[in-house]
């Protein structure tokens, strides 16, 4: 249990400090900023991918499959985003 509460605190922590740092970016940054998280996107979904095929409990793997798809959600977000910016760059005929 307290292995338990320690994670939770943490992951509140993160989600506070995330959603503090993602407030603060001006609107002009926030489209490349998105773009150069795909990367970190994509790792956090091989990541998710890993620990929830482990399947050490039946918590665990919930927990792991709400990640893959949360993680899952944010690299096609973030490409779609991307490809809307980039797209705005191209010459009108």
């Amino acid at each position: 249990m307290e292995v338990f509460v320690a994670a939770l605190t943490i992951f509140l922590l993160a989600l506070f400090v995330g959603f503090e740092i993602i407030t603060k970016v001006p609107p002009l940054l926030h489209t490349p900023l998105m773009s150069g998280a795909n990367a970190i996107s994509g790792i956090t979904l091989v990541g998710t991918l890993v620990t929830s095929g482990q399947q050490l409990t039946t918590f665990t793997t919930i927990l792991g499959l709400v990640a893959v798809a949360m993680a899952t959600a944010n690299v096609v977000g973030g490409f779609l985003v991307t490809h809307r910016m980039l797209g705005m760059f191209h010459r009108r005929d």
